[in-house]
């Protein structure tokens, strides 16, 4: 399978625990806290699938900074939270970060 979808379902089964860890309510309501568990072990079952093909360094810094800003969007959505002019500067420099390791830096696979 193409590594890259992997990684995309890897990212989204991430955003399906941590937002169901919010759910859970400190693992005191059952539902959200087997989503918490079945979507962290996914994500990084799915995680050890992309590594088989792509380096790790790009990898990790993808999943994990689409996870932060997945996580955060979900936040504002779902949950109301808001964010401020440093929030968006943080975040758009964590996306900037991702793209250079990602497209400028010849330490991934182009």
């Amino acid at each position: 399978m193409n590594p890259y979808a992997l990684l995309l379902a890897a990212i989204l089964s991430e955003l399906v625990g941590t937002t169901a860890l919010k759910l859970s309510d400190g693992f005191s309501k059952p539902l959200p806290s087997l989503a918490v568990v079945v979507g962290y072990g996914l994500a990084f079952y799915l995680l050890s699938l992309t590594l088989e093909e792509l380096p790790v360094g790009p990898v990790y810094a993808t999943w994990a900074a689409l996870g932060i800003v997945g996580v955060t969007a979900v936040g504002v959505v779902a949950f109301g939270e808001r964010l401020d002019g440093a929030a968006i500067v943080g975040l758009a420099f964590i996306l900037a970060g991702v793209y250079c390791l990602n497209v400028v830096s010849d330490m991934s696979v182009h």
